[in-house]
């Protein structure tokens, strides 16, 4: 990770969070290419690109409706919409170095064999376009490579790769995160008066104002660490908020992962079920499209050792 200098953000000011880690396409370095887990693909690689490019990238995923048509009257009601997972197709040339030989086009096809085998993991699958870079945590659902005349003899083949990632939001590459203690008063003078004035450590209002500048609503990751009890944290833009009901002692860690829905305790024991009445489901505390104040509380703690770090990752359509 490249920046990891760790702040507190007690202004609320947007655009304090730092950068966690540079994350998924670290190999890409310019337009058009493509990285999926270790393997590169498009310009400056054995894979090209083909005229078809990429379909189901820039797409809208399918949707999935609750609309209800009126059983008296002209049209229906909305609905909650929900996206479908995304399927992504790549139409790429196999097209090793013909200097290097059969060697080559090898080569070229196990690197190919290797990244795209049948896996249960998602891995993430990273596009840059005019400087964005883009990614989804994905699994290959297909791969097609023409073993024609074409292929044999010429060592050139049109293959076909497909994606299906169940989360269909695409993230910026570069994750970030803020950490927010709780409030602190400001100590003010000490009297007597001496010269230079001397007002004492700035307070804390407890607060951060973070901004997802994607389209979509993203899941954070939220850490709260002790010494402190009941911690929670508040939006107060969407009117929601996380809460438990658990002491967490110095050096004690509390992880809700909102995507995941999961509530663990020093990295083992789940603690969903401390959750106080109010409190939403994880799944239901996320980033809207824009800027979001959030706040960190608690029953009681140590001001200067308890914390509450929120990391993200902007979300697109």
């Amino acid at each position: 990770m490249n920046a990891r200098t760790r702040t507190r953000y007690g202004s609320g000011a947007a655009g304090a969070a730092e950068v966690a880690d540079a994350g998924p396409g670290a190999l890409i370095d310019r337009d058009g290419q493509v990285q999926w887990a270790g393997l590169l693909i498009g310009p400056g690689t054995p894979y090209w690109v083909a005229a078809e490019g990429l379909t189901g990238w820039e797409e809208l995923p399918g949707l999935e409706s609750s609309d209800a048509n009126r059983p008296a009257g002209h049209g229906g009601w909305p609905g909650t919409q929900w996206a479908q997972p995304r399927t992504v197709t790549a139409q790429l040339w196999l097209a090793p170095d013909p200097d290097g030989g059969p060697e080559a086009a090898l080569d070229a096809l196990r690197a190919l064999r290797s990244a795209t085998g049948v896996r249960d993991e998602e891995e993430w699958l990273a596009v840059r376009l005019y400087g964005e870079t883009l990614a989804v945590k994905a699994r290959v659902t297909q791969r097609v490579v023409p073993t024609d005349r074409q292929f044999l003899a010429g060592r050139l083949a049109k293959v076909t790769l497909q994606w299906k990632a169940m989360d269909p939001r695409r993230y910026e590459s570069v994750a970030r995160r803020v950490e927010i203690g709780l409030p602190r008063r400001e100590p003010g003078l000490t009297w007597p008066l001496a010269w230079p004035l001397d007002w004492g450590t700035p307070g804390s209002v407890g607060g951060a104002t973070v901004e997802n500048t994607g389209s979509a609503p993203a899941h954070p990751l939220i850490t709260f660490t002790g010494p402190c009890a009941g911690p929670r944290l508040a939006n107060h833009d969407s009117g929601t908020w996380l809460e438990y009901d658990l002491p967490l002692l110095l050096g004690d860690v509390l992880e809700v992962d909102t995507a995941e829905g999961s509530v663990l305790f020093n990295g083992t024991a789940s603690r969903r079920h401390t959750a106080v009445v109010g409190s939403v489901p994880e799944e239901l505390f996320t980033l809207a499209p824009g800027a979001s104040r959030l706040s960190f509380r608690a029953e009681s703690g140590d001001a200067e050792r308890a914390s509450a770090t929120v990391a993200w990752r902007s979300a697109e359509w």
